[in-house]
Formats: structure tokens, sequence, C-alpha cells
């Protein structure tokens, strides 16, 4: 569980931002404060390893949190939510290491693009394995981000796909397509169509497993990081 530190001055905003981190799995908010001097206590007594961290406030300006949380050598993040729009205070964030910026108002969507983005990277972060550098630039440069289509492709229907996915969502190991052919009643052609789909989405991943005779078996398993984008197509 990732513990936040919200870091936000206005009650109304906090009320409201604390009930966004609540909507999103795998965060918990451990902890709030009105100030950074608030935010500093937090951090010495507490292991926190996100701040949302709002610049305007009492006290001293948001943004000398992040030079101290360097000094300090704190392993924390920080997500920028402010209503400063102006490039310098944009730029000196990003520069002193904060992970996102989000500028007030905004929808809850990009909020959570925010937060579903940065748990990703944490657990991308936490495999001990050699990477090659496809994977670096996908899931932590920022670079070649994977477009996620608008709706499902022709030939395929929600109807059948909420069906595949309900059934996907009771095995907890790796499955092949039989299995989901036996499970779902649909013909062997179809079920690698929606398998194929939701591999093409990251949320499945395949590997192929070669037995001693006969075709190679594709081995699938969730995505559990990713499965919040299902939500765009049931």
């Amino acid at each position: 569980m990732i513990r936040v530190l919200l870091v936000e001055d206005e009650e109304r905003v906090a009320t409201l931002h604390t009930a966004y981190v609540e909507k999103i799995n795998g965060f918990s908010l451990a902890a709030s404060a009105g100030t950074v001097d608030e935010a500093i206590a937090v951090i010495e007594k507490q292991h926190i390893d996100l701040i949302l961290l709002d610049i305007f406030m009492p006290g001293s300006h948001g943004l000398s949190l992040l030079p101290y949380l360097r000094e300090k050598e704190k392993e924390i993040d920080v997500i920028i939510i402010s209503a400063a729009s102006d490039m310098e205070r944009v730029q000196r964030a990003l520069r002193h290491g904060a992970v996102d910026y989000l500028i007030k108002p905004f929808e809850f969507a990009r909020f959570e693009e925010a937060l579903n983005h940065y748990r990703d990277k944490q657990a991308f972060m936490k495999e001990s394995r050699q990477i090659s550098q496809a994977e670096l630039d996908r899931q932590l440069l920022g670079r070649g981000e994977q477009h996620v289509p608008e709706d499902i492709p022709k030939g395929l229907t929600k109807a059948t796909l909420n069906q595949v996915w309900e059934e996907i969502q009771k095995i907890e190991d790796a499955f092949s397509t039989e299995n989901i052919v036996k499970k779902v009643g649909i013909s062997g052609v179809s079920a690698r169509k929606y398998l194929k789909f939701l591999a093409d989405i990251d949320v499945l991943e395949v590997k192929v497993v070669y037995g001693t005779v006969g075709r190679p078996v594709y081995q699938h398993t969730r995505n559990i990081s990713k499965e919040y984008i299902m939500k765009n197509f049931l």
C-alpha cells in the first residue's frame, strides 16, 4: 500500500482530495497537513511514500519542501497539486524532483491517471530483474507510451467482453485460451480475439510455453496494475 501525505491548507479542497485518494486502489491516506512545517513533522515521525503538495499556503512556500526532502535524503516522491500555472513554478517543481504536476481545478480522471501512473512505475521498479531499453522507455521514461483505443475493435461485443473479463477475474493463476473457451462457451477463434485485445491494451500479459510435442501454448496472466483500463470498455 502506498502511504500518502496530503499537504493542503484549504479544508474543503483537502476533504475532496482525501475522497479522491480513497477511491483509488493501492493508496491510503496516512496523514494530512496544512503547512510545510506540519508536513515536515509528519515526515519525521511516519513512513510516507508520496506527498500530494499544494504550493500556496500559510508560512513556508510549498515548493520549499522539495529541496528539504533531497537534502535529508528522504525517499519520498511528490506530486504537485496547485493553482499555480506559470512556467517558472512548474519548471522549479520538476527540476526539484516532482514526479507530476496537476493544475487546479482538474477532473478526477486526471488525478486518477496521475496516481495510477505513479503506482505502476513503483510496481515496475520493484521487479528484481534486468530490463530492456523498450521497457525502460515505456515504463519509466515516458517514451513510446501505449495508446489505449477509445472503443473495442470491430467484431467484438461489450457483452461478450464482459463475460470474458468476469471469468478472467475469477482465475488466480495463468490460463490458456482453452480455459476461456470452456468457461465462456465461445469458439477458440473468438476467445483468441478477445484475449489478444486484452493483451494489446496491456491488461493481460502473455507468455508462450513450448511443450515437448504439439503447438506452443499461450499462457495469460492478469496485469493487475493495469486493470483500471477496463472501465473504458465495460
